[in-house]
């Protein structure tokens, strides 16, 4: 079903590049996203001061808040792991609430862009198993004893697979969800009112999405660290 109306696909069209923009919306709105994000960090950095101001001390909650939180899970050793962490927690947040906004597509709405977060997840995850382990990560497929590996490595292969599955799919499927929704009830009963209470509930749906996926990535990230101990 196509969204009634985009904003930055009109943008595209008055540009020469409404087939682009038509066929693959998510990427445009990922672009959106992340000059969002780019712009409100610069912004944030260029206003950080000694003496914090209200917006920098609500800002610092929010971030410690992640931090402390991730830390309490994976342990000090962790911290390190913060920056991609936040990054993936709040890229996913701002584009789970931009499809509130009318005229706006919500990227993690198509799999593509969920599918993206986790194969970057996964990938990191084997990253800092390597990092940790070295080669001795690789038991980690085989087993404990060598005449389990036919056993052990395809159960393994197969688990890691279904984290990939079940990130993208479990994201994709809400937002996905949500947007058919809004498409039809806008369709039905116009710009306002009768999509208001299923846009408040949207909100609810991108916070609780977006700390899944956090929550999951932390837990995949510890036990990589873990392993072998």
């Amino acid at each position: 079903m196509e969204h009634p109306y985009l904003f930055f696909v009109k943008i595209f069209e008055l540009l020469g590049l409404g087939h682009f923009a038509h066929a693959y919306p998510h990427v445009v709105y990922s672009w959106v996203v992340m000059t969002i994000l780019i712009v409100f960090g610069a912004l944030a950095a260029k206003s950080v001061s000694i003496i914090p101001s209200k917006g920098q001390n609500f800002f610092e909650v929010i971030v410690m808040g992640i931090e402390d939180f991730m830390v309490d899970i994976t342990g000090e050793e962790g911290r390190w792991l913060f920056p991609i962490i936040a990054t993936v927690f709040i890229y996913i947040l701002t584009c789970n609430l931009i499809g509130l906004v009318p005229g706006f597509f919500p990227p993690t709405a198509s799999l593509n862009t969920t599918a993206s977060c986790a194969l970057t997840v996964v990938v990191f995850t084997h990253i800092i198993g390597i990092k940790y382990h070295g080669i001795k990560y690789i038991k980690h497929f085989t087993g404990p004893v060598w005449w389990m590996i036919p056993i052990i490595m395809p159960i393994e292969i197969i688990g890691h697979l279904a984290r990939i599955l079940s990130l993208s799919f479990r994201l994709f499927g809400n937002m996905m969800g949500h947007e058919l929704v809004l498409i039809i009830l806008f369709a039905l009963a116009g710009l306002f009112f009768a999509p208001l209470p299923i846009m408040g509930l949207g909100i609810f749906v991108a916070l609780v999405q977006a700390f899944v996926f956090f929550l999951l990535s932390i837990m995949y990230f510890t036990g990589a660290m873990e392993h072998a101990h």
